[in-house]
């Protein structure tokens, strides 16, 4: 029995890019709720929170780009001229995100200006992920193997709603953590932004959801029709679960229930789109097996993603598992 290459790849590269949206997804959530925190003592405690894991989560950004690049250079070739602009505006977000993140720190008092930079690189490489998600949802127009759209065509109403669901989203994650690591006054404000942020983010997955499939017959086909639609039906039922588990959890204390049920929206709204997009790598116009590279690169570079995806996983817990618990409001981060 042949092994399906294309496929397990396309699989593994999928699998990193969830697991840098629900795990960067909360530290930039916390930057996004930076300006409803004014006071300097509660910043310093938010960003005691992701200190120990915030960078570490960005690898896997770098492992799904980089995956993209080596395993289906074709879509890759394609999809970067399509999202220059928000691709590097995302990049410049995190890059001066990280800056401001350690610079906070070394400002004294007087932090506001890094503050603000840390909140401004946060929300701007938010946004232009979901915008960039939504230009790809929403097609992108390929001819003779290259990119033949504008510079601007990654630029829409779907695309803007789209890069709002991820702000809101990923602020909902970050309210959620927060709940989960601090205490006090901190914990309590957290907890009230979770549940405004919760009803805005399933608004906004249900107007997602309800505009996609008609932006592309495929879409429509695969949400409507048999046997898809069997397995599609269950996604609304599962998030309403989600969101069951999210209120319960909030209105009665718990800690963790509502970040893992935040998590769980993403995860299926990540499975929704992999609904709508199989066996499609770039919507209506590449297929997984037309993008990827010769077999014998797959074999190769499968060899090293065997080895290296473990440890990732390995240390990236280990992280978690010695920072868990409650964050102590009087401990610095040097």
């Amino acid at each position: 029995m042949s092994i399906d290459l294309p496929t397990i790849w396309a699989a593994i590269i999928a699998f990193a890019v969830l697991a840098y949206v629900v795990l960067d997804g909360f530290d930039l959530g916390v930057g996004i709720l930076f300006p409803l925190f004014p006071h300097r003592h509660d910043r310093d405690v938010m960003t005691n929170s992701i200190a120990p894991v915030w960078d570490g989560n960005e690898t896997w950004l770098v492992l799904g780009g980089g995956g993209l690049m080596a395993v289906f250079p074709l879509a890759y070739a394609t999809v970067l001229p399509a999202l220059y602009m928000p691709i590097i505006l995302m990049l410049l977000g995190l890059i001066f995100r990280g800056v401001a993140f350690e610079f906070r720190w070394r400002s004294g008092p007087d932090s506001r200006l890094w503050d603000a930079g840390f909140w401004l690189g946060s929300s701007v490489a938010a946004m232009m992920q979901g915008i960039a998600l939504g230009a790809l949802v929403q097609g992108i127009k390929i001819e003779n193997r290259s990119y033949a759209g504008g510079w601007w065509d990654w630029l829409t109403p779907f695309s803007i709603l789209t890069g709002v669901a991820v702000v809101v989203g990923y602020a909902l994650l970050g309210a959620t953590w927060l709940n989960l690591k601090t205490t006090g006054e901190l914990q309590h404000r957290a907890r009230r932004m979770a549940m405004a942020l919760g009803v805005a983010l399933l608004v906004l997955i249900a107007v997602v959801s309800l505009w996609t499939p008609f932006i592309n017959h495929l879409y429509f086909e695969r949400w409507f029709g048999w046997p898809t639609a069997f397995f599609s039906a269950f996604v609304p039922l599962l998030v309403a679960m989600c969101a069951v588990a999210l209120w319960h959890g909030l209105t009665q204390d718990k800690h963790l229930q509502p970040f893992l049920a935040a998590l769980g929206l993403f995860v299926l709204s990540y499975a929704g789109l992999g609904i709508s997009f199989y066996p499609y790598i770039v919507p209506g116009a590449l297929t997984i097996e037309e993008a990827a590279a010769p077999d014998s690169s797959l074999i190769f570079l499968l060899v090293g993603a065997v080895v290296l995806i473990p440890i990732i996983l390995a240390y990236t817990g280990y992280a978690y598992w010695v920072f868990r618990g409650k964050i102590d409001p009087e401990e610095g981060y040097h």
